[in-house]
């Protein structure tokens, strides 16, 4: 929306500045831009500064309003303004500076053609919510004038460097002959001659002085420069030119570079730059016609941005001005990147743009290269589809052989690891984004962002904890690609080796028992039982499983793991404890054997007794046998008793 965009004369201006979707509630007063000064009137060679004071309504439908692009501007293109930041024409000269809702812009090394008016503009998050202003600041730029004041019997002046500006307090230089003298307010006097000219300049601002003037006729030394200031492209070709004018005939002439005095024979003697040999060849003095030189420079290259001036002789008079001439800045062109289209992992749409920091793309012929060749398009700006790898340029028609540095389009970066091969624990390990150029780097583990941003992710000492998987992604001016994951495997010893019994607590003999061996290592590790005591093992494996065990088994186990990083072993003590059940058989078997021996003993302490009492009766044997014999059945017995008799006394014995 301008000024007065929600007018009807704005509205067939042919330029919609305020696209809202729906009609705007707010009052004009809602939307707007001040400007404290309206008219500004500035010296060439000065800065000024141009403020203003926006609005803009702090909500709509719901929604707050949010100031997300501030300019200035003079002119439009496309029916869009232009902003001055992008204006060639302003090139290093401009500053835009907003605090809140109070902006200011600064412009510095003002010249002439910067008169024009200037206006400010803003783009909000609202739909639409575009605003220009129609009106602006009125900036007018005059170069100094030297006024003369008064005259006094023909050999004495007064005069005065004066502007149609209002100048604030500045500090004067003027030059008499092209020679600075000690004055340095807005006044000068001295005797003069009819040869004499004088200018002034602002202190600081020497580039900007005044031109030349003679205080008697028309006819006095002087030398006044066609431009003070030229930027043109590498590769190029320029024309600077100046009219002289001298009093007695001019005998020699030439133009000379300051910048060049290290290769003069003399310091303090100027020589022709025609005779330098960095311009060998490229150097032409035109001089179409009287008291008018043009010097020509071809295939300009950066190292000739210097001052230009020039110098005349008279058979009594040389001009040597300390006076700058004409400034001339040689830059590169550039290839810009003006909109990304779309950006694809396999390609990029694009529009782009050569320039150069001095001449509008539109007063000079281009020419486009892709991948080294030239293409069929012509004109500052390119619109294609490129590829990864693509790599795009572009000259001035005519001096090809000075082309802009090239751009390139991004091919899929890749991650590769030094040293290669396997990767031990607190190592050194570089990974390296492989880009064929990138600007900007960012690398992620996991997907998640590293702090990094730089092409290498250096780790001095890695560790386990670093293995994951690794990317990363290239950006530059025409997009922004990933790599492939790269998974890194840190390898390392057993840490944390144990070993575990299970079923814990106490271990019954007849049960079952598994022991485990526990560790962290990468690869993996290999398991080796054994006994304490016993050379071969017992067993391979993360698990050992030992079934009806005995007291035996009793004894310290130990675990070895083992993998290509080393080797670890812990121990267990494994102690066989009787059961229950056991116990009980003993005991039963332990009864029994009591149980049988009860009848052995008691018959044996029987006999023993009954033998006792047979010692004890052998008086009455007789009587005794002739009661036996009188039991004819015990007979046989009693013989047998009988016989027996003599033995066991012996043993009692």
């Amino acid at each position: 929306m301008r000024g007065a965009a929600m007018s009807l004369t704005a509205a067939s201006s042919g330029f919609v500045v305020l696209l809202l979707t729906v009609p705007v509630i707010q009052g004009q007063s809602d939307w707007g831009v001040t400007y404290p000064r309206k008219h500004i009137c500035a010296s060439k060679g000065s800065i000024v500064e141009i403020v203003c004071i926006y609005r803009s309504p702090s909500r709509i439908k719901g929604r707050d309003t949010t100031v997300e692009k501030t300019f200035w501007f003079t002119k439009f293109c496309n029916d869009e303004p232009v902003d001055l930041r992008a204006d060639s024409e302003y090139s290093g000269r401009v500053q835009h500076q907003c605090k809140k809702n109070r902006c200011t812009l600064r412009i510095s090394n003002l010249r002439e053609s910067d008169s024009a008016e200037y206006k400010f503009g803003f783009i909000t998050n609202q739909p639409g919510g575009k605003y220009t202003d129609d009106s602006g600041v009125t900036l007018s730029v005059t170069g100094l004038q030297v006024q003369v004041i008064r005259l006094k019997a023909h050999d004495w002046v007064e005069l005065k460097c004066g502007s149609s500006c209002r100048l604030p307090k500045y500090s004067y230089i003027w030059y008499k002959n092209g020679q600075k003298s000690r004055t340095e307010t807005p006044s000068f006097s001295d005797y003069f001659y009819a040869a004499d000219s004088f200018s002034c300049a602002l202190k600081g601002h020497e580039d900007s002085s005044s031109p030349s003037v003679c205080v008697s006729g028309r006819s006095c030394n002087r030398v006044t420069y066609t431009d003070r200031r030229i930027c043109v492209s590498k590769g190029s070709s320029v024309d600077i030119s100046c009219t002289y004018n001298s009093y007695f005939g001019v005998e020699s002439k030439f133009w000379f570079s300051p910048e060049r005095s290290r290769s003069w024979q003399n310091p303090s003697e100027p020589e022709d730059l025609g005779k330098d040999s960095q311009y060998s060849g490229r150097v032409q003095v035109l001089e179409a016609e009287r008291g008018r030189s043009t010097l020509r420079i071809t295939d300009l290259t950066e190292r000739e941005s210097a001052d230009y001036r020039f110098k005349f002789k008279t058979q009594s008079f040389e001009w040597r001005s300390s006076l700058p001439g004409t400034t001339l800045t040689v830059t590169a062109l550039e290839v810009q990147v003006t909109r990304l289209i779309t950006v694809h992992q396999s390609y990029t749409e694009a529009e782009l743009k050569c320039l150069s920091s001095c001449s509008p793309a539109g007063r000079l012929s281009y020419v486009w290269f892709k991948n080294g060749e030239q293409i069929m398009k012509e004109g500052s700006s390119y619109k294609d589809l490129f590829y990864p790898g693509d790599v795009i340029s572009c000259a001035l028609r005519g001096h090809e052989n000075y082309g802009s540095p090239s751009v390139y389009v991004l091919k899929v970066p890749s991650v590769s690891v030094n040293p290669p091969g396997e990767i031990m624990e607190g190592g050194s390990v570089t990974l390296t984004c492989n880009s064929n150029s990138a600007a900007n780097y960012t690398w992620y583990k996991k997907n998640l962002p590293l702090p990094n941003k730089e092409p290498q992710l250096v780790f001095n000492s890695i560790q386990s904890s670093d293995s994951g998987q690794y990317y990363c992604a290239a950006e530059n001016e025409l997009g922004r690609r990933t790599s492939d994951h790269k998974f890194i495997d840190v390898e390392y010893a057993q840490k944390l080796l144990s070993v575990s019994v299970s079923p814990s607590g106490e271990i019954v003999e007849g049960s079952s028992v598994n022991l485990t061996c526990s560790s962290d290592a990468n690869p993996a590790a290999n398991y080796t039982w054994y006994k304490e005591n016993e050379d071969s093992p017992k067993a391979s494996g993360q698990i050992f499983t030992i079934t009806d065990l005995r007291p035996e088994h009793s004894g310290n186990y130990y675990c070895e793991a083992q993998n290509t990083r080393g080797r670890r072993n812990s121990t267990l003590n494994l102690t066989v404890v009787a059961g229950k059940s056991v116990l009980m058989i003993n005991i039963i078997r332990l009864t029994l054997v009591v149980l049988m021996l009860i009848p052995l003993v008691v018959l044996s302490l029987w006999t023993r007794k009954k033998k006792t009492l047979s010692l004890n009766s052998e008086p009455n044997e007789a009587v005794e046998m002739m009661e036996v014999d009188s039991c004819p059945g015990y007979e046989n017995s009693t013989t047998a008793a009988q016989t027996q008799e003599p033995e066991e006394q012996e043993d009692l014995v």
